[in-house]
């Protein structure tokens, strides 16, 4: 198995298609939502805040009933009704609700994100096969911010929140339509077994994941404002950090495959850690670019080296719970740092929060310390286990 992506199969293309265009309809409405929020229906700033971040508490709520509906009805039931509540939503926006019509179709966008995504994760991890999970989780994660990053773009282009909003609701409908075509092996069992919202097994991953992402907030709130004082890197250097991440998913999702997820877990830590300690001393512009490089470069590797991990210890009629649970960790730990991030800055400055995140990769350490200690029956263990036999098989 090749870096580049190959050999995985029109299925599995079809399925980053789809999400490619999901994510796009969600990425077209966001640059015109603010203004349009502010100025057509005369919301305060509040109103505002109230409106971008009810998305993010009811993806959060969601996470905990798509995962079960991902594995009691199946992963396509679970991709089509996250991709009919988006487009429904793009309708909710056109509708003359004012400010309401904006909270309610801000809760079915929110709600729709979930059922997609995990419906898409599971999905594409059983048709990609589970010793191919890591690549898998990274292509799906390349479509998601291949639509994310030009969904705006999109938006400028139109021109105008009406004809958004339109955009969205039609790229959820094509994307339904892609699924159309593309064929379900899982079955759901027919007596599921009651199991825990949250299993102690995901609380390891879960925080090794949150603590992570502690890092995006930061980054996104704090870059451009920290490095201006430096120069003007600021934009080119989220841009580099944006554009690791896309392309190290695409072309390098796959090590968490080749290798024990372990080396690329920890591996990914010191580059993000090198990064963000080298933002906070305040660089020069081409080192400042560099540093954010390297903390894209890293964060493409603990995400899939942690779910794929999971996947492989999970059983199939769970996977999407698991998953939704591993996204509600992300989902939580971005929301709590967010506020976090603020107060830091605040009080100490922007170099402080930089070093928070920093600091809080060695609280990911830790978690992942618990992660990846497997036993001698392990599946991870198993499974790099044979592959290396196999390997020494076919030298002989």
């Amino acid at each position: 198995m090749g870096l580049y992506p190959t050999g995985l199969g029109s299925r599995f293309w079809l399925l980053i298609g789809a999400i490619f265009l999901g994510f796009l309809g969600i990425g077209t409405v966001l640059p015109a939502l603010a203004p349009h929020v502010r100025h057509d229906l005369g919301g305060s700033d509040q109103t505002i805040g109230f409106v971008i971040g009810v998305f993010s508490f009811v993806a959060l709520a969601s996470r905990f009933v798509s995962g079960p509906l991902a594995d009691r009805r199946g992963r396509k039931t679970a991709f089509l009704t996250g991709l009919l509540s988006c487009a429904f939503a793009g309708a909710v926006y056109l509708l003359p609700l004012g400010i309401a019509g904006i909270y309610l179709a801000r809760m079915l966008q929110g709600f729709g994100e979930a059922c997609l995504y995990t419906g898409a994760a599971a999905w594409a991890v059983e048709v990609a096969g589970i010793h191919r999970s890591g690549q898998a989780l990274g292509l799906v994660s390349s479509g998601i911010w291949g639509g994310i990053s030009a969904g705006p773009v999109v938006g400028q282009w139109l021109g105008s929140f009406e004809r958004a909003a339109l955009m969205q609701t039609i790229a959820a409908l094509l994307a339904a339509a892609v699924l159309t075509r593309v064929g379900e092996e899982y079955e759901p069992s027919v007596h599921p077994p009651r199991r825990r919202w949250i299993p102690a097994s995901i609380f390891a991953p879960g925080l090794a994941i949150g603590f992570v992402n502690v890092q995006y907030p930061v980054v996104a709130g704090f870059l451009i404002l920290h490095l201006s004082r430096y120069g003007k890197a600021g934009p080119a250097a989220f841009s580099a950090y944006a554009l690791l991440i896309l392309l190290s998913r695409f072309f390098l999702g796959g090590l968490p495959d080749r290798f024990h997820p372990a080396i690329t877990y920890y591996g990914g830590l010191v580059a993000m850690a090198a990064g963000l300690i080298v933002i906070a001393a305040g660089p020069s512009p081409v080192v400042a670019v560099a540093a954010a490089a390297a903390l894209g470069f890293g964060l493409s590797f603990p995400w899939a080296s942690v779910a794929s991990t999971v996947m492989r210890q999970t059983p199939a009629g769970e996977r999407g719970s698991a998953l939704g649970v591993l996204t509600a960790f992300y989902d939580l730990f971005v929301g709590i740092s967010s506020f976090a991030a603020g107060a830091v800055a605040t009080r100490f400055g922007y170099p402080a929060v930089f070093l928070t995140a920093a600091g809080a990769l060695g609280a990911a350490a830790i978690a992942g310390r618990f992660v990846f200690a497997a036993g001698p029956n392990d599946p991870t263990t198993l499974l790099f286990e044979n592959d290396f036999k196999t390997k020494s098989m076919t030298a002989d």
